[in-house]
């Protein structure tokens, strides 16, 4: 069991080791909810997301024993920062295991914080499992990513710093991954403020939690890992000990899509110049999405949980919200291959006042007639209108499209 008095007792110690976060109220999304919103800023954190809260108090906990011989830890990314740099500042020596797909912008910035980085394992579960193991062979302390209980303490000091900052809060809405973050924030919230509902948010790739509190149990999932907008929450199971406190105190798990978690990253980039990665927008995307029963005017808060995106993937991410959003379209157009035929295509989208992001220009390709060739267009908009009428004008037009 973990009580308030003890996550009291962890943010004593992680003053002044880690950043108090901004708890700050967000008048764009307050009116297209009704809600009074606010956001738990863990992507301003050291290392950009929360998760060095709980490494730093599991290293100073047991520093005596950990000095001589160090530790080890296993992540696809966050985890991995925040365990390396918390063993930076300690000046404790950090082996990390990531699976072997880990993106390159992830082992450069854990290499970077001064770790040794181990590519072992085709899941976060194997190469957990990797970790353990060597752990037990060299007589190292491993921290675990989420199912630790002073993991779970040091993570429980973001609850505790809300209702410092906000003590009449109605809702912490929270991404839930290995269930870690949740649990904490939920210990501490619940024991402030027992009224306060303390609100899950999962990705339906992944919804290793929402599956555990149907069956009473953690289960294992089978999913793959990688290729969500949201990897960081992209968990298989679970953890025992997170587990445990989300059946006594969190009140509701939901699901949002990769459409909605896309959306929300653009959306908190371009309204509030928050850049999230997919996992800290969740909480957004399911505020926005509309299932959750909020009554107008109640007090939400979102925990932006880190902001640790790469840069190919924030584009792909950005070009997904604007689709979603209907402020970017693409489509395929054969054009008679012919001198002015590309030009007056273009001089037609123009007139619609849409603007050209992407062109390309394919000839000589199977299942086109000679003189004939097909011209890729990717075209900035105004909404899902402004992309009918364009659709309208160029049938109109004659061009036969191939919407994507």
């Amino acid at each position: 069991m973990i009580s308030l008095t003890d996550i009291k007792g962890a943010g004593k110690l992680l003053h002044d080791r880690v950043l108090r976060t901004p708890l700050v109220y967000s008048p764009t999304f307050s009116e297209m909810t009704g809600a009074e919103v606010y956001l738990k800023l863990e992507n301003l954190q050291k290392g950009g997301s929360f998760k060095i809260r709980g490494a730093t108090f599991k290293i100073l906990s047991h520093l005596d024993e950990i000095k001589g011989k160090g530790v080890i830890a296993a992540s696809v990314g966050n985890h991995a920062q925040g365990v390396a740099l918390a063993a930076r500042v300690a000046s404790v020596p950090a082996t990390i295991i990531m699976p072997v797909w880990a993106t390159l912008t992830k082992q450069q910035a854990t290499r970077g914080y001064g770790a040794q980085l181990i590519l072992e394992g085709q899941s976060l579960v194997e190469s957990i499992g990797v970790g353990q193991r060597m752990a037990a062979e060299t007589g190292r302390t491993f921290i675990h990513p989420y199912d630790d209980v002073e993991i779970i303490t040091g993570q429980g000091t973001i609850g505790q710093e809300i209702l410092e900052d906000l003590p009449d809060a109605d809702y912490i809405l929270v991404p839930v991954g290995g269930g870690g973050l949740i649990a904490g924030i939920a210990t501490a919230a619940k024991a402030i403020r027992p009224a306060i509902r303390v609100v899950g948010i999962q990705s339906s790739a992944c919804p290793s939690a929402i599956e555990a509190v149907k069956a009473g149990k953690p289960v294992e999932l089978n999913v793959e890992e990688r290729g969500s907008l949201a990897d960081a929450i992209m968990v298989t199971r679970v953890g025992d000990a997170a587990f445990s406190i989300i059946q006594r105190l969190v009140d509701e798990i939901v699901m949002v899509n990769e459409d909605q978690i896309a959306s929300a990253v653009l959306m908190l980039l371009e309204r509030k110049r928050i850049l999230a990665e997919g996992a800290g927008a969740v909480p957004l995307a399911a505020l926005l999405e509309g299932t959750l029963k909020i009554p107008k005017g109640s007090r939400v808060v979102l925990v932006i949980s880190g902001g640790n995106v790469d840069s190919l993937i924030l584009d792909r991410i950005l070009a997904k919200g604007l689709l979603q959003e209907g402020r970017m379209t693409r489509f395929s157009v054969c054009l008679e291959d012919t001198p002015g035929s590309l030009a007056k295509l273009l001089g037609l989208i123009a007139g619609l006042q849409a603007n050209v992001v992407h062109i390309h220009h394919a000839r000589n390709e199977g299942g086109l007639a000679l003189n004939f060739t097909r011209v890729d267009l990717e075209l900035e908009t105004k909404g899902f209108g402004h992309i009918k009428e364009i659709e309208v004008a160029m049938k109109r037009a004659g061009y036969r499209l191939n919407m994507r």
